[in-house]
Protein backbone atom coordinates (compact mmCIF):
# COMPACT_ATOMS: atom_id res chain seq x y z
CA UNK A 1 0.00 0.00 0.00
CA UNK A 2 1.86 3.06 -1.23
CA UNK A 3 0.80 6.65 -0.76
CA UNK A 4 2.22 9.40 -2.97
CA UNK A 5 2.72 12.64 -1.05
CA UNK A 6 5.01 14.86 -3.04
CA UNK A 7 5.85 15.26 -6.71
CA UNK A 8 7.80 18.51 -6.65
CA UNK A 9 11.26 18.08 -8.14
CA UNK A 10 14.23 19.43 -6.24
CA UNK A 11 17.96 19.22 -6.83
CA UNK A 12 20.45 18.05 -4.17
CA UNK A 13 23.94 18.37 -5.64
CA UNK A 14 23.87 16.32 -8.84
CA UNK A 15 20.85 14.30 -7.67
CA UNK A 16 17.35 15.41 -8.65
CA UNK A 17 14.62 14.27 -6.25
CA UNK A 18 11.50 13.42 -8.26
CA UNK A 19 9.01 12.06 -5.76
CA UNK A 20 8.49 10.98 -2.14
CA UNK A 21 6.04 8.24 -1.25
CA UNK A 22 5.22 6.20 1.84
CA UNK A 23 4.75 2.43 1.79
CA UNK A 24 2.98 0.38 4.44
CA UNK A 25 1.96 -3.29 4.62
CA UNK A 26 -0.38 -4.22 1.76
CA UNK A 27 -3.03 -5.67 4.06
CA UNK A 28 -4.44 -4.21 7.27
CA UNK A 29 -2.81 -5.81 10.30
CA UNK A 30 -4.07 -3.61 13.13
CA UNK A 31 -1.93 -2.37 16.01
CA UNK A 32 1.22 -4.31 16.88
CA UNK A 33 3.69 -3.30 19.55
CA UNK A 34 6.83 -4.77 21.02
CA UNK A 35 8.94 -3.49 23.88
CA UNK A 36 12.55 -2.67 23.03
CA UNK A 37 14.91 -4.77 25.15
CA UNK A 38 18.30 -4.28 26.75
CA UNK A 39 20.09 -5.38 23.56
CA UNK A 40 18.34 -2.56 21.63
CA UNK A 41 18.45 0.42 23.95
CA UNK A 42 22.18 1.36 23.89
CA UNK A 43 21.84 2.25 20.18
CA UNK A 44 19.26 5.02 20.61
CA UNK A 45 22.00 7.66 20.35
CA UNK A 46 23.65 6.05 17.34
CA UNK A 47 22.65 7.31 13.92
CA UNK A 48 20.47 5.49 11.41
CA UNK A 49 22.47 2.65 9.86
CA UNK A 50 22.99 3.38 6.15
CA UNK A 51 23.68 0.93 3.33
CA UNK A 52 24.21 1.64 -0.36
CA UNK A 53 23.69 -1.03 -3.04
CA UNK A 54 24.71 -0.24 -6.62
CA UNK A 55 23.09 -2.17 -9.47
CA UNK A 56 23.72 -2.39 -13.20
CA UNK A 57 20.25 -2.40 -14.74
CA UNK A 58 17.22 -1.76 -12.63
CA UNK A 59 16.98 1.67 -14.26
CA UNK A 60 13.82 1.34 -16.33
CA UNK A 61 10.73 3.30 -15.35
CA UNK A 62 8.81 0.37 -13.83
CA UNK A 63 11.44 -0.60 -11.29
CA UNK A 64 10.44 1.83 -8.53
CA UNK A 65 6.84 0.62 -8.65
CA UNK A 66 7.96 -3.03 -8.60
CA UNK A 67 10.15 -2.34 -5.56
CA UNK A 68 7.37 -0.49 -3.74
CA UNK A 69 4.87 -3.29 -4.49
CA UNK A 70 7.34 -5.86 -3.15
CA UNK A 71 8.04 -3.68 -0.11
CA UNK A 72 4.30 -3.51 0.72
CA UNK A 73 4.18 -7.31 0.70
CA UNK A 74 7.36 -7.93 2.71
CA UNK A 75 6.25 -5.37 5.32
CA UNK A 76 3.32 -7.62 6.18
CA UNK A 77 5.90 -9.80 7.96
CA UNK A 78 8.46 -7.09 8.83
CA UNK A 79 5.82 -4.58 9.96
CA UNK A 80 8.03 -3.12 12.71
CA UNK A 81 10.05 -1.35 9.99
CA UNK A 82 6.87 0.48 8.92
CA UNK A 83 6.20 1.72 12.46
CA UNK A 84 7.54 4.26 14.92
CA UNK A 85 9.24 4.34 18.30
CA UNK A 86 7.01 5.19 21.25
CA UNK A 87 7.37 5.36 25.03
CA UNK A 88 4.79 3.89 27.37
CA UNK A 89 3.51 5.54 30.56
CA UNK A 90 6.51 4.14 32.48
CA UNK A 91 9.07 5.64 30.06
CA UNK A 92 9.87 2.25 28.46
CA UNK A 93 10.62 2.37 24.73
CA UNK A 94 8.70 0.19 22.30
CA UNK A 95 8.31 -0.19 18.54
CA UNK A 96 4.74 0.21 17.39
CA UNK A 97 2.97 -0.32 14.07
CA UNK A 98 -0.61 0.77 13.44
CA UNK A 99 -2.50 0.86 10.15
CA UNK A 100 -2.89 4.65 10.31
CA UNK A 101 0.91 5.21 10.38
CA UNK A 102 2.56 6.47 7.18
CA UNK A 103 5.00 3.57 6.81
CA UNK A 104 8.41 3.46 5.09
CA UNK A 105 9.65 6.60 3.33
CA UNK A 106 10.62 5.98 -0.32
CA UNK A 107 12.30 8.75 -2.31
CA UNK A 108 12.68 8.45 -6.08
CA UNK A 109 15.50 10.44 -7.65
CA UNK A 110 17.78 10.56 -10.67
CA UNK A 111 21.45 11.38 -11.26
CA UNK A 112 21.92 11.17 -15.01
CA UNK A 113 25.62 12.10 -14.92
CA UNK A 114 26.61 9.30 -12.49
CA UNK A 115 27.42 5.82 -13.73
CA UNK A 116 27.72 2.56 -11.83
CA UNK A 117 31.38 1.89 -12.65
CA UNK A 118 32.47 5.29 -11.37
CA UNK A 119 30.59 4.82 -8.07
CA UNK A 120 31.80 1.22 -7.70
CA UNK A 121 35.39 2.40 -8.12
CA UNK A 122 34.92 5.09 -5.44
CA UNK A 123 37.21 4.26 -2.53
CA UNK A 124 36.02 6.97 -0.13
CA UNK A 125 32.50 7.67 1.04
CA UNK A 126 31.79 11.42 0.75
CA UNK A 127 30.33 11.08 -2.77
CA UNK A 128 27.64 8.76 -1.48
CA UNK A 129 25.99 11.38 0.72
CA UNK A 130 23.44 12.55 -1.84
CA UNK A 131 22.49 8.94 -2.66
CA UNK A 132 21.57 8.13 0.96
CA UNK A 133 18.61 9.18 3.11
CA UNK A 134 18.78 10.36 6.72
CA UNK A 135 22.34 11.64 6.90
CA UNK A 136 23.04 12.75 10.48
CA UNK A 137 19.70 11.51 11.83
CA UNK A 138 19.77 9.92 15.30
CA UNK A 139 17.84 6.71 15.99
CA UNK A 140 16.00 8.55 18.76
CA UNK A 141 14.28 10.55 16.01
CA UNK A 142 12.33 7.38 15.22
CA UNK A 143 9.83 8.78 17.74
CA UNK A 144 8.80 11.22 14.99
CA UNK A 145 9.93 9.77 11.67
CA UNK A 146 9.92 6.44 9.79
CA UNK A 147 12.18 3.65 11.01
CA UNK A 148 13.24 2.82 7.43
CA UNK A 149 13.93 5.27 4.62
CA UNK A 150 14.80 4.22 1.06
CA UNK A 151 16.20 6.35 -1.77
CA UNK A 152 16.04 4.91 -5.30
CA UNK A 153 18.30 6.94 -7.57
CA UNK A 154 18.27 6.21 -11.29
CA UNK A 155 21.83 6.43 -12.63
CA UNK A 156 23.09 6.74 -16.19
CA UNK A 157 23.25 2.93 -16.47
CA UNK A 158 21.80 1.50 -13.30
CA UNK A 159 20.27 2.08 -9.89
CA UNK A 160 21.61 3.24 -6.54
CA UNK A 161 19.56 1.93 -3.62
CA UNK A 162 20.32 3.95 -0.49
CA UNK A 163 18.80 2.75 2.78
CA UNK A 164 18.68 4.07 6.33
CA UNK A 165 17.56 1.65 9.05
CA UNK A 166 16.85 2.70 12.62
CA UNK A 167 19.59 0.85 14.51
CA UNK A 168 17.57 0.87 17.76
CA UNK A 169 15.24 -1.78 16.30
CA UNK A 170 17.57 -4.06 14.30
CA UNK A 171 21.16 -5.19 13.80
CA UNK A 172 23.06 -6.31 10.71
CA UNK A 173 21.74 -9.88 10.74
CA UNK A 174 18.14 -8.60 10.75
CA UNK A 175 18.96 -5.93 8.15
CA UNK A 176 20.17 -8.48 5.60
CA UNK A 177 17.37 -10.92 6.48
CA UNK A 178 14.92 -8.16 5.56
CA UNK A 179 16.82 -7.22 2.38
CA UNK A 180 17.02 -10.83 1.13
CA UNK A 181 13.30 -11.30 1.90
CA UNK A 182 12.35 -8.14 -0.02
CA UNK A 183 14.48 -9.26 -2.97
CA UNK A 184 12.87 -12.74 -2.90
CA UNK A 185 9.37 -11.25 -3.07
CA UNK A 186 10.38 -8.95 -5.96
CA UNK A 187 11.89 -11.96 -7.75
CA UNK A 188 8.62 -13.90 -7.62
CA UNK A 189 8.48 -15.65 -4.24
CA UNK A 190 4.88 -15.92 -3.04
CA UNK A 191 5.85 -15.39 0.59
CA UNK A 192 8.83 -14.48 2.78
CA UNK A 193 11.10 -17.57 2.74
CA UNK A 194 11.98 -17.30 6.46
CA UNK A 195 9.55 -15.12 8.47
CA UNK A 196 11.13 -12.91 11.14
CA UNK A 197 10.93 -13.98 14.79
CA UNK A 198 9.40 -10.84 16.31
CA UNK A 199 9.21 -11.76 20.01
CA UNK A 200 12.32 -9.90 21.10
CA UNK A 201 11.36 -10.11 24.79
CA UNK A 202 12.17 -13.85 24.60
CA UNK A 203 15.85 -12.82 24.57
CA UNK A 204 15.50 -10.38 27.50
CA UNK A 205 12.39 -9.10 29.22
CA UNK A 206 13.58 -6.41 31.64
CA UNK A 207 11.68 -3.13 31.47
CA UNK A 208 14.20 -0.26 31.53
CA UNK A 209 13.01 3.32 31.92
CA UNK A 210 15.08 5.88 30.00
CA UNK A 211 14.83 9.66 30.32
CA UNK A 212 15.18 10.32 26.61
CA UNK A 213 12.44 11.87 24.52
CA UNK A 214 14.06 14.12 21.93
CA UNK A 215 17.34 14.19 19.98
CA UNK A 216 18.86 16.91 22.17
CA UNK A 217 18.74 14.45 25.09
CA UNK A 218 21.31 12.26 23.37
CA UNK A 219 25.00 12.57 24.39
CA UNK A 220 26.06 13.30 20.81
CA UNK A 221 24.22 16.62 20.93
CA UNK A 222 25.66 17.51 24.33
CA UNK A 223 29.22 17.04 23.11
CA UNK A 224 29.11 17.99 19.46
CA UNK A 225 29.63 21.70 20.02
CA UNK A 226 32.83 21.23 22.04
CA UNK A 227 34.42 18.33 20.17
CA UNK A 228 36.09 19.22 16.89
CA UNK A 229 35.71 16.05 14.85
CA UNK A 230 38.85 14.94 13.02
CA UNK A 231 38.81 14.87 9.23
CA UNK A 232 38.20 11.25 8.28
CA UNK A 233 39.07 9.40 5.14
CA UNK A 234 37.45 6.16 4.13
CA UNK A 235 38.90 3.47 1.91
CA UNK A 236 38.02 -0.06 0.84
CA UNK A 237 40.90 -2.54 0.85
CA UNK A 238 40.08 -5.65 -1.17
CA UNK A 239 41.71 -8.88 -0.03
CA UNK A 240 41.50 -11.85 -2.41
CA UNK A 241 40.84 -15.37 -1.16
CA UNK A 242 44.55 -16.20 -1.52
CA UNK A 243 45.50 -13.08 0.47
CA UNK A 244 43.09 -14.13 3.23
CA UNK A 245 44.70 -17.59 3.26
CA UNK A 246 48.10 -15.94 3.59
CA UNK A 247 46.91 -13.79 6.52
CA UNK A 248 45.42 -16.87 8.26
CA UNK A 249 48.56 -18.95 7.72
CA UNK A 250 50.78 -16.19 9.14
CA UNK A 251 48.59 -15.70 12.24
CA UNK A 252 48.30 -19.44 12.90
CA UNK A 253 51.90 -20.43 12.09
CA UNK A 254 52.92 -20.96 15.73
CA UNK A 255 49.47 -21.25 17.30
CA UNK A 256 48.40 -24.58 18.82
CA UNK A 257 44.92 -24.13 17.29
CA UNK A 258 44.39 -22.31 13.95
CA UNK A 259 42.69 -18.93 14.11
CA UNK A 260 39.48 -18.24 12.22
CA UNK A 261 39.36 -15.95 9.19
CA UNK A 262 37.75 -13.22 11.31
CA UNK A 263 40.34 -13.47 14.11
CA UNK A 264 43.29 -13.51 11.69
CA UNK A 265 42.08 -10.65 9.49
CA UNK A 266 41.04 -8.54 12.51
CA UNK A 267 44.50 -8.94 14.06
CA UNK A 268 46.11 -8.03 10.72
CA UNK A 269 44.04 -4.83 10.55
CA UNK A 270 44.53 -4.00 14.25
CA UNK A 271 48.31 -4.29 13.97
CA UNK A 272 48.50 -2.25 10.75
CA UNK A 273 46.26 0.56 12.04
CA UNK A 274 48.27 0.70 15.29
CA UNK A 275 51.45 0.96 13.20
CA UNK A 276 49.95 3.70 11.01
CA UNK A 277 48.92 5.68 14.09
CA UNK A 278 52.53 5.60 15.30
CA UNK A 279 51.45 4.87 18.86
CA UNK A 280 54.07 4.65 21.58
CA UNK A 281 54.69 1.19 23.09
CA UNK A 282 52.94 2.05 26.39
CA UNK A 283 49.86 3.64 24.81
CA UNK A 284 46.70 1.59 25.03
CA UNK A 285 44.77 0.36 22.02
CA UNK A 286 41.34 -1.26 22.05
CA UNK A 287 39.83 -3.78 19.66
CA UNK A 288 36.02 -3.86 19.62
CA UNK A 289 33.75 -6.31 17.83
CA UNK A 290 29.96 -6.18 17.76
CA UNK A 291 29.26 -9.88 18.21
CA UNK A 292 26.06 -11.68 17.25
CA UNK A 293 24.62 -13.26 20.42
CA UNK A 294 21.75 -15.28 18.89
CA UNK A 295 23.50 -18.58 19.52
CA UNK A 296 25.27 -17.39 22.69
CA UNK A 297 22.24 -16.49 24.82
CA UNK A 298 20.46 -19.08 26.93
CA UNK A 299 18.12 -20.26 25.55
CA UNK A 300 19.55 -19.63 22.06
CA UNK A 301 17.47 -17.49 19.70
CA UNK A 302 16.75 -18.38 16.07
CA UNK A 303 18.82 -16.80 13.29
CA UNK A 304 15.57 -15.11 12.21
CA UNK A 305 15.30 -13.19 15.53
CA UNK A 306 14.38 -9.65 14.46
CA UNK A 307 16.01 -6.92 16.52
CA UNK A 308 19.41 -6.21 18.00
CA UNK A 309 20.98 -9.29 19.46
CA UNK A 310 24.55 -8.02 19.48
CA UNK A 311 26.92 -6.83 22.17
CA UNK A 312 30.19 -4.95 21.92
CA UNK A 313 33.13 -7.06 23.08
CA UNK A 314 36.26 -5.11 24.03
CA UNK A 315 39.86 -6.18 24.42
CA UNK A 316 42.66 -3.77 25.36
CA UNK A 317 46.43 -4.02 25.33
CA UNK A 318 49.59 -1.95 24.96
CA UNK A 319 50.47 -0.84 21.44
CA UNK A 320 53.99 -2.18 21.89
CA UNK A 321 52.68 -5.71 22.36
CA UNK A 322 50.56 -5.51 19.22
CA UNK A 323 53.44 -4.09 17.16
CA UNK A 324 56.40 -6.12 18.39
CA UNK A 325 55.18 -9.63 17.73
CA UNK A 326 53.41 -11.59 15.04
CA UNK A 327 49.68 -11.14 14.47
CA UNK A 328 49.23 -14.31 16.54
CA UNK A 329 49.27 -12.12 19.69
CA UNK A 330 46.37 -9.89 18.60
CA UNK A 331 44.46 -12.84 17.15
CA UNK A 332 44.80 -14.65 20.48
CA UNK A 333 43.43 -11.68 22.41
CA UNK A 334 40.49 -11.38 20.02
CA UNK A 335 39.73 -15.10 20.16
CA UNK A 336 39.92 -15.11 23.97
CA UNK A 337 37.54 -12.15 24.26
CA UNK A 338 35.02 -13.66 21.85
CA UNK A 339 35.14 -17.19 23.32
CA UNK A 340 34.69 -15.94 26.88
CA UNK A 341 31.58 -13.95 25.91
CA UNK A 342 29.17 -16.75 26.76
CA UNK A 343 25.58 -16.70 28.06
CA UNK A 344 26.74 -15.88 31.58
CA UNK A 345 28.89 -12.94 30.41
CA UNK A 346 26.02 -11.63 28.28
CA UNK A 347 23.60 -11.85 31.21
CA UNK A 348 26.07 -10.09 33.53
CA UNK A 349 26.59 -7.27 31.01
CA UNK A 350 22.82 -6.82 30.66
CA UNK A 351 22.28 -6.74 34.43
CA UNK A 352 25.05 -4.14 34.87
CA UNK A 353 23.56 -1.97 32.14
CA UNK A 354 20.01 -2.29 33.48
CA UNK A 355 21.12 -1.22 36.96
CA UNK A 356 22.80 1.89 35.51
CA UNK A 357 21.76 2.51 31.88
CA UNK A 358 24.31 4.36 29.75
CA UNK A 359 23.34 5.68 26.34
CA UNK A 360 26.52 5.47 24.30
CA UNK A 361 27.63 7.72 21.53
CA UNK A 362 28.30 5.78 18.36
CA UNK A 363 32.03 6.51 18.73
CA UNK A 364 32.39 5.25 22.33
CA UNK A 365 34.39 2.22 21.29
CA UNK A 366 37.57 2.82 23.30
CA UNK A 367 40.90 4.64 23.09
CA UNK A 368 42.94 4.25 19.86
CA UNK A 369 40.35 1.72 18.83
CA UNK A 370 39.73 -0.55 15.90
CA UNK A 371 36.02 -1.44 15.92
CA UNK A 372 34.60 -4.04 13.54
CA UNK A 373 30.99 -4.04 12.37
CA UNK A 374 29.16 -5.98 9.67
CA UNK A 375 30.38 -9.45 8.68
CA UNK A 376 31.72 -11.25 5.62
CA UNK A 377 29.10 -13.91 6.43
CA UNK A 378 26.29 -11.57 5.37
CA UNK A 379 25.26 -12.61 1.85
CA UNK A 380 25.03 -9.04 0.60
CA UNK A 381 25.76 -9.91 -3.05
CA UNK A 382 22.79 -12.28 -3.16
CA UNK A 383 20.30 -9.40 -2.78
CA UNK A 384 18.89 -9.71 -6.31
CA UNK A 385 15.56 -7.99 -7.01
CA UNK A 386 15.30 -9.50 -10.47
CA UNK A 387 17.98 -7.71 -12.48
CA UNK A 388 21.15 -9.25 -11.04
CA UNK A 389 23.46 -8.98 -8.05
CA UNK A 390 24.74 -5.63 -6.82
CA UNK A 391 28.01 -4.39 -8.31
CA UNK A 392 28.99 -2.91 -4.95
CA UNK A 393 27.70 -2.82 -1.37
CA UNK A 394 28.92 -0.06 0.92
CA UNK A 395 28.18 1.51 4.28
CA UNK A 396 27.00 5.11 4.42
CA UNK A 397 28.37 8.16 6.21
CA UNK A 398 26.54 7.75 9.51
CA UNK A 399 28.27 6.21 12.56
CA UNK A 400 31.77 6.56 11.13
CA UNK A 401 34.63 7.42 13.44
CA UNK A 402 38.40 7.02 13.55
CA UNK A 403 39.00 3.26 13.55
CA UNK A 404 35.59 2.04 12.35
CA UNK A 405 35.87 -1.03 10.10
CA UNK A 406 33.16 -2.75 8.06
CA UNK A 407 33.77 -6.24 6.65
CA UNK A 408 31.89 -7.46 3.58
CA UNK A 409 32.35 -10.50 1.37
CA UNK A 410 34.14 -9.65 -1.86
CA UNK A 411 32.00 -9.30 -4.97
CA UNK A 412 33.68 -12.35 -6.53
CA UNK A 413 33.03 -14.56 -3.48
CA UNK A 414 35.26 -17.56 -2.89
CA UNK A 415 36.45 -16.26 0.47
CA UNK A 416 37.55 -12.78 -0.68
CA UNK A 417 36.80 -9.96 1.79
CA UNK A 418 36.43 -6.19 1.43
CA UNK A 419 37.70 -4.19 4.41
CA UNK A 420 36.15 -0.72 4.59
CA UNK A 421 38.08 1.48 7.03
CA UNK A 422 37.63 5.06 8.31
CA UNK A 423 40.71 6.77 9.72
CA UNK A 424 42.16 10.22 10.28
CA UNK A 425 43.63 11.38 6.98
CA UNK A 426 47.29 11.24 8.03
CA UNK A 427 46.86 7.71 9.44
CA UNK A 428 45.11 6.53 6.28
CA UNK A 429 47.98 7.84 4.15
CA UNK A 430 50.41 5.65 6.11
CA UNK A 431 48.10 2.61 5.99
CA UNK A 432 47.60 2.73 2.21
CA UNK A 433 51.39 2.74 1.77
CA UNK A 434 52.01 -0.09 4.23
CA UNK A 435 53.30 -3.02 2.16
CA UNK A 436 52.99 -5.49 5.04
CA UNK A 437 49.30 -4.64 5.38
CA UNK A 438 48.70 -4.80 1.63
CA UNK A 439 50.78 -8.01 1.36
CA UNK A 440 52.97 -6.42 -1.27
CA UNK A 441 56.55 -7.64 -1.80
Amino acid sequence: MAGEVANGEKKVGSVKVLNTAYVKPKKLIGRKECQLVTFDLPYLAFYYNQKLLLYKGGDDGAVAEKLKDGLALVLEEFHQLAGKLEKDEDGVFKVVYDDHMEGVEVVEAEAEDMDVAELTAEEGFSRFKELLPYNGVLNLEGLQRPLLAVQLTKLKDGLAMGLAFNHAILDGTSTWHFMSSWAAICSGASSVPVPPFLERTKARNTRVKLDLSQPSDAPEHANSASDAAPVLRGKVFKFSASAIDQIKSKASAAAPKPFSTFQSLSAHVWQAVTRARQLGPTEYTVFTVFADCRKRVDPPMPESYFGNLIQAIFTVTGAGLILSGPTEFGAGLIRGAIESHDAEAIKKRNEEWESKPVIFEYKDAGVNCVAVGSSPRFQVYEVDFGWGSPESVRSGLNNRFDGMVYLYPGKNGGGSIDVEISLEAKTMEKLENDKDFLLEP
